[in-house]
Parts: structure tokens; C-alpha cells; sequence
């Protein structure tokens, strides 16, 4: 099941993605734990597309849900991968 949220803003501040929901609900996403999001420009990571179901940020590829954010979910884990091959080699 998806939520459907009306966003007013979102934006790029000082290590975060905050999102300014309609309702007056604050969302503050930690660009740290995303993969995606913490290679990301400051540029790149302002330049988000809104839509009633999350945020897309078109030049880094990533997307996140507001039924995600609001379950605490924001993406992939910076170097979830790393953790995934050490996992393996060390089953070995």
C-alpha cells in the first residue's frame, strides 16, 4: 500500500533532505545513509521532482517514498554493499 502525502517543500540543508509536508509535519532524511544521495552535489541533491507518492532525485538516480521516510526507510544504506561482499567472504 502506497501513501499518497501532499509535500509543500523539499530541500537540501546541511547534511539532510528536509521535507515540509501540508499538514506542517517535518521529515528530516540523513544524506548519510543513502548510497546514492551522499555522493550527491549540492546541486544535484536540490534538484528534487515532488510527486504524491515521494521524492526523485532525476540526476542521482534514487527515489524515496513517503511511506518509506515515514516508516524511518531512506534508501539504501551508504556502503550496504561493502557490508553484503564481507558478509560472503567471511562465511567462507
Amino acid at each position: 500500500m502506497s501513501i499518497m502525502a501532499n509535500s509543500v517543500k523539499a530541500c537540501f540543508e546541511i547534511g539532510y533532505i528536509v521535507i515540509q509536508m501540508a499538514d506542517g509535519m517535518e521529515i528530516k532524511s540523513p544524506v548519510s545513509h543513502n548510497r546514492r544521495l551522499v555522493s550527491g552535489t549540492e546541486e544535484q541533491l536540490n534538484n528534487i521532482e515532488i510527486s504524491p507518492y515521494g521524492l526523485h532525485w532525476p540526476e542521482l538516480d534514487e527515489d524515496l517514498s513517503f511511506k518509506g521516510l515515514s516508516e524511518g526507510n531512506f534508501g539504501q544504506h551508504a556502503g550496504s554493499n561493502a557490508n553484503r561482499c564481507n558478509k560472503k567472504a567471511s562465511s567462507r
